[in-house]
């Protein structure tokens, strides 16, 4: 430990060695280094083992504030052999479950420089034995003190940047907490923008026009539009302009009068009239003839309309949100879309980003979506193995989630354990180990597919170490070499 602190230039890397090292050898549970700002008063998590980033980023406290606070306020350490019988660990960052309080252990170590406080160390252990936490704090106290001179120079040139940035993104993941509709999954940067527009358009009764490839979940969006809004309880009327034909949607949509044409022997009212309070959402509002586009046009602009057969108009008070997987802007060019309706249409336009454009939420919706099925179909709970996520993530998705959806029911069905292997996916899904796969190659490819899953796997369990991948694999450090080289596999990618 000492030789990596005196040679490394980086304290970041120091410190995820020393986290190593103390998740290895003396077997913590979690572990974090926290740095005490002076100038803002705030103690921040700089780098942790066992946490992960959005638990980091809560993991801020004022001096004297909980057990790290109370560590830089005195100066002293402090040991809590049960985690559950001290009323002052608050636990901020919500890693730890009321069940594992009961059984573990907490140790905090000042980082000091002469008398000034820097930050602290602290772990979190199974509780085995008092001597083991004295241990403990003796070892943190060799650290804390390598450590010292690294971490002043270190708060001196950058405490007010990372601090900053920490609490950037504390505030981030609480605008994300708070605008988070509860029906939509995913948590990569264009989703929460998407959330930030409904949030804000949730407080008016405006038209939205969502705009997105087919199966992106712009009725999801639409659905958390309405439900998010005053009118939550108010109806919730969806109808899709391309499921029926044009001599039948006027009649849907505005209602019609008894005798009004042949088999119409009473009257009846229309989705504008049954979402009266509410919002409307007219799905593939492209698809609409020109005369539908101009009769859709006075309900916007007057919110008044007449039942066919009939001359009375009836007015309604409701939110339209409209949504398309077409370009507008070429069909006005085009003259199959008027121009007056798609400004009508266009207040508040919202894009849904694709799913190649998410990457960062595939695997969360492919786990959203196996809990999902196995739950359905009764299966036993089953986990995406590393080459089939490798798989999911190198995939276009031109179907988007309604595609991802159904490649993982498929894959809930096939998968005969409690692993989702390659060849539980379809064919297409199972690059980059194949481009391009004949009927006759079939068993060559699932073969292909499966050594490449398991490369992968041992890479990642093995955190990118070839030998260790090789003997894990039963090959040698060569032949595993030259498959990495025929998949493309870069051992870099998993450390």
């Amino acid at each position: 430990m000492s030789k990596v602190v005196s040679e490394s230039e980086n304290l970041s890397d120091t410190l995820s060695f020393l986290l190593k090292i103390m998740k290895e050898d003396m077997g913590v549970m979690r572990g974090t280094v926290s740095l005490f700002n002076s100038r803002t008063g705030k103690i921040f998590i700089h780098d942790s083992i066992g946490l992960t980033k959005e638990e980091e980023t809560r993991g801020v406290y004022s001096i004297g504030e909980g057990i790290i606070g109370k560590v830089v306020e005195t100066a002293e350490k402090i040991v809590v052999p049960l985690i559950s019988e001290e009323p002052a660990f608050l636990n901020r960052t919500k890693c730890l479950s009321m069940l594992d309080s009961s059984e573990r252990s907490f140790v905090c170590i000042p980082i000091l420089r002469g008398k000034k406080v820097l930050g602290a160390i602290s772990i979190e252990r199974i509780f085995d034995n008092p001597e083991l936490l004295d241990y403990d704090v003796e070892i943190l106290g060799i650290i804390a003190a390598m450590i010292a001179q690294a971490v002043e120079l270190y708060l001196i040139e950058n405490e007010d940047k990372h601090f900053l940035k920490m609490e950037n993104e504390r505030l981030r993941n609480a605008l994300k907490d708070k605008f988070h509709p509860s029906n939509i999954i995913g948590n990569s940067k264009p989703m929460l923008e998407v959330y930030s527009l409904i949030n804000k358009i949730t407080k008016t009764k405006s038209t939205v026009l969502i705009l997105g490839e087919s199966g992106v979940g712009k009725e999801l969006v639409a659905s958390a539009i309405h439900y998010n809004s005053p009118e939550a309880n108010e109806p919730f009327v969806k109808f899709n302009c391309a499921a029926l034909p044009e001599s039948v949607i006027e009649s849907e949509l505005f209602g019609h009068e008894k005798g009004a044409f042949t088999g119409a022997d009473k009257a009846r009212k229309g989705r504008f009239e049954d979402a009266d309070g509410g919002t409307i959402f007219l799905d593939e509002v492209g698809e609409l003839s020109l005369p539908m586009q101009a009769k859709l046009l006075r309900v916007l602009q007057e919110r008044t309309f007449e039942h066919v057969g009939g001359n009375k108009p009836i007015t309604v008070t409701i939110r339209v949100i409209a949504a398309t997987n077409r370009d507008l802007t070429k069909m006005v060019g085009a003259g199959t879309f008027r121009e007056d309706l798609y400004y009508r249409l266009h207040v508040f336009p919202m894009v849904i980003p694709p799913l190649r454009e998410r990457k960062g939420d595939i695997i969360t919706l492919a786990e959203y979506f196996v809990a999902r099925f196995v739950k359905k179909f009764g299966k036993e709970t089953k986990r995406i193995s590393t080459g089939v996520q490798e798989m999911l993530l190198s995939y276009p998705w031109p179907g988007n989630i309604r595609e991802l959806e159904n490649v993982i029911e498929r894959a809930v069905i096939l998968s005969e354990d409690n692993v989702i292997q390659g060849d539980d996916l379809p064919l297409s899904l199972q690059v980059p180990v194949l481009s391009s796969t004949e009927n006759s190659k079939t068993l060559v490819a699932k073969l292909d597919t499966l050594e490449y899953e398991m490369i992968i796997e041992a890479l990642s369990t093995q955190k990118g170490n070839i030998s260790n991948a090789a003997q894990k694999l039963g090959l040698t450090r060569r032949v595993l070499s030259l498959k990495m080289q025929q998949f493309g596999i870069n051992y870099k990618k998993y450390r």
